[in-house]
């Protein structure tokens, strides 16, 4: 059995000429993955678009008709930074989709990738910073009330704060928020994760990756999660546009075996989604969010150990 891997064709959508953010890359990271050698197309699992009334688990039901039906005010939209159409409309649902799939699959398999997700920014009543429905929170909602899980430990490893996660669930005893991100950066006013982890502009790959060491063995002994949720951005890199942290892509690669290592090694189901990226150069990107499906087809081959 090769690890499972999610895909969806409408995870790309028109944008402007020009606009910074870089939606080619979900398209361009399946088709990485493919040539690379790194998977199969027999390995990927294609999601579909959920309910409404899963995403209102988590976002407030005048905001998600709002959105869907394009009546979301203009001050609203640019909050959220990406132009409203119909096709993104769907693209954000099925995006949506994948990461309860991924979930779905962590748990029967142990690990699996989405090749999109990690929208959280977004928050119940309003989107934030390309962020428009928090997919992982829906999929720990929804998890939670299929009776699936009763504990989901979040590890946002994205460069910016999971605000809009931590907000969601600061009265949820049920979900661990853990959020390691660069202090000075996106966004100003910080909420309050269960564990924040702020780290100093500059910080480069031993120090970043000791301090993940200091932090997430203690945090599954003490959580004890039915399911992790990992959001494995990779605008910590040294030539991400919207990072201010400098780990090269072989840092990002330790990063990615040593949180999916830790995990799969205690017995933890782990799924991926691949976070935030912004890089001039789009190939470099791609590969460097391919890392994570890179060290979890390796890690995915190990013999399963008992849980400690």
């Amino acid at each position: 059995m090769d690890l499972p891997l999610v895909y969806h064709p409408d995870y790309v959508v028109p944008l402007p000429d020009g606009h910074r953010f870089p939606m080619p890359k979900f398209q361009l990271l399946y088709e990485r993955l493919l040539s690379d050698g790194v998977a199969s197309p027999c390995q990927f699992h294609t999601p579909k678009r959920p309910p409404q009334e899963w995403i209102e688990l988590v976002h407030t039901p005048d905001y998600v008709q709002a959105y869907c039906t394009g009546t979301l005010d203009a001050k609203a939209q640019r909050r959220i930074g990406l132009p409203w159409s119909p096709v993104l409309v769907n693209r954000t649902c099925v995006a949506v989709g994948g990461t309860i799939l991924t979930a779905q699959l962590a748990l029967e398999h142990g690990l699996a990738c989405n090749t999109a997700g990690g929208t959280h920014h977004a928050f119940p009543s309003y989107g934030s910073g390309f962020c428009i429905f928090n997919d992982l929170a829906i999929a720990a909602r929804l998890l939670r009330s299929l009776g699936l899980v009763q504990t989901v430990l979040i590890v946002d490893l994205d460069v910016h704060q999971g605000d809009g996660t931590a907000l969601i669930f600061q009265d949820d005893p049920s979900v661990f928020t853990f959020s390691m991100h660069c202090e000075i950066n996106f966004p100003n006013t910080k909420q309050q994760s269960d564990l924040d982890v702020s780290l100093p502009e500059g910080m480069e790959d031993d120090d970043y990756l000791q301090t993940l060491a200091d932090y997430l063995p203690d945090l599954l002994s003490q959580v004890k999660p039915d399911l992790v949720l990992y959001d494995a951005g990779v605008d910590p890199h040294l030539s991400d546009r919207l990072g201010k942290l400098a780990l090269t892509d072989t840092g990002l690669f330790r990063r990615e075996m040593q949180v999916l290592t830790t995990c799969v090694a205690q017995g933890y189901p782990i799924a991926c989604v691949i976070g935030g990226g912004y890089a001039d150069d789009l190939q470099a990107l791609v590969y460097r969010h391919s890392l994570v499906h890179r060290a979890a087809s390796e890690v995915y081959r190990l013999p399963p150990l008992p849980r400690l």
